[in-house]
């Protein structure tokens, strides 16, 4: 049997890391898991929360991104998807259609930029690459965006439009919030324009 090998290259740097750092940073993380979303979890009575959602985000976007063969770096797409929600461990999470909606990324930000202060964050670039998925047009962005609005709208269809009855939600303001997705990717937003009609019919969205 062969002796396990180090992990640790033999640096200076290894020996100057404070460990008990790195463990606050990642307690940091799991804050994240208590951050509950408006989404109801498929066979249950609760709401997922941030953590599960961003897990949820980055399976959805690797199996979508090799089913439909899109030109991706995975490495960088996977990367902005965990890093996607990490501003509502501070923010907290905002209802897609709620009123301060638009106003969200403000404390999002603030958020990011205390956790890239931290002395145990090894990620050196956490900010940017929080900034690529908020504001970036490349192709790795552009798909988060369309499957991060898909998967609450699947939750939604799959557990009778709970959320969407709860917050009086309207069949035009889902429309409008899934607008975009037709010039990305067609043939999903033709998908969820069908799902919405029936969701309209079965009163789970207002038809207005």
């Amino acid at each position: 049997m062969s002796p396990t090998k180090s992990l640790l290259k033999q640096s200076a740097l290894a020996s100057t890391i404070d460990i008990s750092h790195v463990t606050d940073f990642l307690l940091e993380l799991d804050a994240l898991k208590r951050v509950n979303r408006r989404s109801y979890v498929t066979g249950a009575t609760r709401l997922e929360n941030s953590a599960e959602h961003s897990w949820h985000l980055a399976m959805a976007c690797w199996s979508i991104a090799e089913q439909f063969e899109i030109d991706v770096n995975h490495e960088k797409l996977l990367k902005l998807v965990l890093v996607h929600d990490l501003g509502e461990i501070d923010a907290g999470d905002t209802f897609l259609y709620a009123d301060t909606r638009a106003d969200a990324h403000v404390e999002e930000r603030a958020g990011i930029a205390r956790l890239q202060r931290e002395r145990g964050n090894g990620i050196k670039n956490l900010s940017e690459i929080w900034e690529e998925q908020e504001t970036g047009s490349s192709q790795e962005a552009q798909l988060l965006r369309v499957v991060d609005r898909i998967l609450p709208f699947l939750l939604n269809l799959n557990t009778n439009g709970k959320t969407w009855i709860e917050g009086n939600v309207t069949r035009s303001q889902v429309s409008s919030a899934h607008a975009f997705i037709k010039d990305s990717f067609p043939s999903i937003h033709d998908w969820l324009a069908e799902q919405i009609e029936f969701a309209t019919a079965q009163g789970w969205l207002i038809d207005a």
